[in-house]
């Protein structure tokens, strides 16, 4: 006879804070940060082809479109974590259920109709972009492919959540450690043809990222329907999918995806001012983002358990203790993020030196990464905030502030100062760092007001 579900349900309500927020957060940050690796070496591999700076800016344009196409990710993402963990703190695991196969079923859905949109517009947007010549090429070869896995890159990351929204984020890690182990070995098989694999480059990294992600999430969705998460699926659920808690889901979402929008929009919009700057100036800055966000990584993963934690915190009727985590949480990104400010300061040079040779390429690298150190703590907190934010189903007010950051602060600031004053590429990252720091001052304002405490969904 099958031991009761009651007596497996992890639950970090209890207990030392700080324990809580690792135990829930460590996995994920693990698993996020291995995710984040794998990219940075997709990025060494693709330095290495003959087409060096030019395939690593390809894909670095690529990035920013996809972006804006990822942000819809955020439309059911960010009221799926809402939903899943404040059911699972409400020990309904019926209705626990019946939100995680709503929510893969949104994410697919979704994934599968902007993949075919990307798809067909992906010349134009590429060009937009900033691409030309054989960047564009190498731009539209790659995001192709991607387009056409879309549906599994989204729906991969609720198999996350889902996870994590149970309290079993070391699922979590173990799926993403898989899946990143999984595009490492198929990227160079890919890229450079070894093993009798056929020699694709650019097309190759593509290529093995969309087969990993699709084999994520077919087996993370065989873990749950087998019953070794806290919450199993069932093909027929006690508490059927309707369309007015998908609803639900998306209506939480709307103020997160408006606000990733924004931000990742702006994102294709200052590419072209960088793009003028040339592919040495492109590549340096899509290697430095993906080393600045290491940290990131870190924290968004730690940022994803904090989410559940206090959704779990909140559902339990525990607000005293979701203040508390909320605190700690917040200190624990700042430091964070120091740390890695203290690392690429040192270190910058050696870093840059891994993915390239020429001597401009690297020293616009360093300068970019030294610059943008000066912002991380200020980040740390805003990942932290937003994150908390998420878990509570309140996501209005971080909206507002990427919005804020993104067409108030950044775009005019970089247009100005590049295209008007005339100032080179430090510029533009001097103008990403400032308003940064303006955005997390601004919404930590906002989150000692307490409202967030109160919200109901």
């Amino acid at each position: 006879m099958t031991q009761p579900l009651e007596k497996r349900k992890p639950d970090y309500t209890e207990g030392s804070i700080i324990q809580s927020i690792l135990k829930m957060g460590t996995p994920s940050m693990i698993g996020f940060l291995a995710s984040h690796i794998y990219y940075m070496i997709d990025m060494f591999w693709l330095s290495r082809l003959p087409e060096k700076e030019t395939a690593v800016a390809a894909v670095t344009i690529f990035s920013n479109i996809s972006w804006v196409f990822f942000s819809f990710n955020s439309l059911i993402g960010a009221g799926s974590v809402a939903i899943i963990s404040r059911r699972y703190g409400e020990k309904n695991y019926d209705a626990t259920e019946t939100a995680i196969k709503e929510t893969f079923l949104l994410k697919w859905l979704s994934g599968l109709i902007l993949g075919v949109v990307g798809f067909f517009l992906i010349e134009k947007l590429v060009y937009i972009g900033g691409a030309r010549g054989e960047t564009f090429d190498l731009g539209v070869q790659y995001g192709r492919v991607i387009f056409l896995g879309m549906s599994f890159f989204y729906a991969t990351y609720s198999v996350y959540t889902a996870m994590r929204g149970v309290a079993n984020p070391n699922m979590a890690m173990g799926l993403m450690l898989g899946s990143t182990l999984l595009n490492l070995i198929l990227d160079p098989l890919f890229i450079f043809g070894y093993l009798g694999f056929p020699k694709l480059g650019v097309l190759g990294a593509a290529i093995a990222s969309v087969t990993s992600y699709t084999l994520t999430f077919l087996t993370g969705v065989l873990i749950f329907y087998t019953g070794v998460t806290s919450v199993r699926l069932h093909i027929k659920s006690k508490v059927s999918m309707s369309i007015s808690t998908m609803l639900q889901i998306v209506k939480i979402g709307v103020p997160s995806w408006l606000g990733d929008m924004s931000y990742s929009g702006s994102r294709f919009v200052i590419m072209p001012m960088i793009a003028v700057f040339g592919n040495q100036v492109v590549a340096a800055y899509g290697v430095g983002m993906q080393i600045s966000a290491i940290g990131i990584s870190i924290l968004v993963g730690i940022g994803l358990g904090l989410a559940s934690l206090i959704g779990h915190n909140i559902g339990s009727g525990k607000k005293i203790r979701a203040q508390a985590t909320a605190n700690q949480a917040i200190l624990l990104g700042i430091g964070i993020m120091i740390g890695l400010g203290i690392i690429v300061i040192a270190f910058g040079k050696s870093i840059m030196s891994i993915y390239f040779s020429t001597p401009e390429t690297i020293s616009h690298g360093v300068m970019l990464l030294r610059i943008f150190a000066v912002s991380f703590p200020f980040i740390g907190a805003y990942i932290m905030l937003e994150e908390i934010y998420i878990g509570v189903g309140l996501n209005t007010p971080v909206m507002i502030i990427n919005m804020g950051n993104a067409w108030a602060l950044q775009i005019p600031s970089i247009y100005a100062l590049t295209q008007i004053l005339s100032f080179n590429q430090n510029a533009v990252w001097w103008a990403m760092v400032g308003s940064s720091t303006i955005s997390a001052f601004v919404l930590y304002m906002y989150f000692r007001r307490g409202q967030w405490l109160h919200v109901k969904v």
